[in-house]
């Protein structure tokens, strides 16, 4: 797929079925796709919704945006929309507000931003240190990896890296600088780990690297939160992710309506909560989707249902 002279890395939609068969309760309601990407699955629930039916797509990416338009055509029950899907509430026009039946949400980095070698994502590729999904401007990898101190720097690393390994790599990282690309930074993180552990450990640095640059787990709280504002009662909320300091936030939110998953409870001592999950244990992709597309081995998809009003 090729727009402006760039090739489109088209990415495989995860538990597509899955997502799709929890999404979709009304066939003439409202859908959001809050990470367009391609436009996978927006195509899949077009293909599912009736004609009165209406789906607004989000992606902050303006090639994804190009792709996903190219794929999709001209379809009038669609609508696009650029913008952080952390700003939801304010990009979704207001007479649908409260109105909508289903909100997805496939979180994590699209293969087209991975193989993009010039986006700085992969610790596979040589490319510049720049990390941001959307508009090209703020914090940069090359800003974390070049500025943060050292006690800023390891504690990224430890909490959104997971990494055991954080204190050896953030001082490595410091003592090398100016770092200019992606494989001058993984060489340097390389050469602190086990070349057992050597995989895992990039990834979790540059996940960590990620996450900070895109302020990714905030987003996903105001998401979440503006999401559940703009279901209607009985809406759903469908959300998959890929590592667990968003699964956890997803899951608690789910249970509880808050990120520390601590149920209120009324006069009576009875659970309050503004969802119900549906799926009691997480889905997960069977072997054949994982032997078909590598990269799913990770997700986890959670599917919630907004409670109906009091009295309604």
């Amino acid at each position: 797929m090729v727009n402006n002279m760039t090739t489109y890395y088209e990415h495989t939609p995860v538990m597509l079925q899955e997502c799709i068969e929890h999404l979709i309760t009304d066939p003439n309601g409202t859908y959001i796709d809050a990470t367009l990407g391609g436009g996978g699955h927006t195509l899949a629930i077009l293909e599912k919704l009736g004609p009165q039916a209406r789906v607004f797509g989000v992606d902050q990416d303006q090639q994804a945006i190009d792709a996903a338009s190219q794929r999709i055509g001209e379809d009038p029950r669609c609508t696009i929309l650029k913008g952080n899907f952390g700003y939801l509430s304010t990009l979704l026009p207001p007479p649908f507000r409260g109105q909508v039946a289903g909100i997805l949400l496939d979180l994590g980095v699209s293969t087209h931003q991975l193989k993009e070698a010039k986006r700085g994502f992969s610790f596979q590729q040589e490319g510049p240190l720049d990390m941001r999904m959307g508009a090209y401007t703020g914090l940069t990898a090359y800003d974390v990896v070049n500025t943060y101190d050292y006690e800023r720097l390891r504690d990224l690393i430890f909490h959104y890296g997971e990494e055991r390994g954080s204190r050896k790599i953030a001082q490595s990282i410091i003592d090398a600088r100016p770092i200019e690309s992606t494989q001058e930074l993984s060489t340097i993180i390389s050469e602190q780990v086990p070349p057992k552990f050597r995989i895992k450990s990039l990834a979790r640095v540059f996940q960590a690297i990620r996450i900070e640059v895109n302020q990714e787990l905030e987003v996903l709280k105001q998401v979440l939160q503006q999401g559940l504002e703009l279901l209607a009662p009985g809406g759903r909320m469908v959300v998959m992710s890929y590592h667990s300091l968003e699964d956890r936030l997803v899951k608690n939110f789910m249970k509880s309506g808050n990120f520390e998953g601590l149920i209120e409870k009324d006069f009576y001592g009875n659970p309050v909560c503004p969802l119900t999950p549906i799926n009691r244990q997480v889905i997960t992709p069977n072997d054949q989707e994982i032997d078909r597309n590598p990269a799913s081995r990770s997700a986890k998809l959670r599917v919630a249902e907004k409670v109906g009003d009091p009295g309604s």
